[in-house]
């Protein structure tokens, strides 16, 4: 009898797809193939801020292809409702290279609010959650300052903690040691294999050399846009 083969699952697709070239992330008539598979650690390196922001933007959907497809989890982007996609986004953590705090909320308040919004847990048990996550990122907990009150450091610290709040099955980085590499690398290491672990993909969007040549870093694949071209590369 033949051995049964297991596929892992597939979290992100990008099939053939083209975007219009308005955010500066991609050539306008290139296409854009990438496989994120449960389990994988997806390294890109990227020239430009606006590449950052645009590739992970496209991999959430908020940036729609003028043709070909970008699946999470089977469903492709462009042809989802706008409740059931953001309904979606609910399963995607993300480190945001610009930050993205709503000032006018403690960062308690950002760092919970896509969580309760989209899920059923309670309040409780998702600051306990945070809370763990805050102590190991280094935080001496939960921050229930403003984010105007923070430092650089802490306040990149709690990105890391809202990216990985819930259990997310992708989770979206872009330089997410930016400013505290030595301090956070080794926690960050330690939430992206537990992400792993439990079926999460994880891209790791970067322009740092110091990111890209680090040959410890458990990378399943290696991507580097050159020329707006998506280009796999191999080691």
């Amino acid at each position: 009898m033949a051995a049964i083969v297991k596929r892992q699952r597939t979290i992100l697709q990008f099939d053939n797809t083209v975007f219009t070239d308005t955010t500066g992330a991609f050539a306008q008539a290139e296409e854009v193939n990438l496989s994120a598979c449960a389990g994988d650690l997806i390294l890109i390196r990227l020239a430009r801020l606006e590449q950052t922001i645009g590739f992970a933007d496209a991999c959430a959907g908020i940036i729609q292809p003028r043709r070909g497809a970008v699946r999470f989890l089977g469903r492709n982007w462009p042809e989802l409702p706008a409740d059931q996609a953001n309904a979606l986004r609910g399963r995607i953590g993300r480190v945001f290279k610009t930050g993205n705090w709503v000032n006018h909320l403690s960062v308690m308040d950002n760092v919970l609010l896509s969580q309760r919004h989209h899920t059923r847990r309670s309040v409780r048990r998702l600051r306990d959650e945070a809370g763990e996550l805050s102590q190991q990122f280094g935080l001496p907990g939960l921050p229930i300052g403003m984010p105007g009150d923070l430092t650089a450091a802490d306040l990149q610290r709690a990105a890391c903690v809202r990216a990985f709040l819930g259990r997310p099955l992708l989770i979206l980085l872009e330089e997410p040691t930016s400013g505290i590499f030595l301090d956070v690398i080794s926690a960050l290491m330690g939430a992206i294999r537990d992400a792993r672990n439990r079926g999460a993909a994880v891209i790791w969007l970067t322009q740092k050399g110091l990111i890209w040549h680090d040959q410890t870093l458990p990378v399943t694949q290696r991507y580097r846009l050159v020329a707006d071209k998506l280009l796999e590369v191999t080691r």
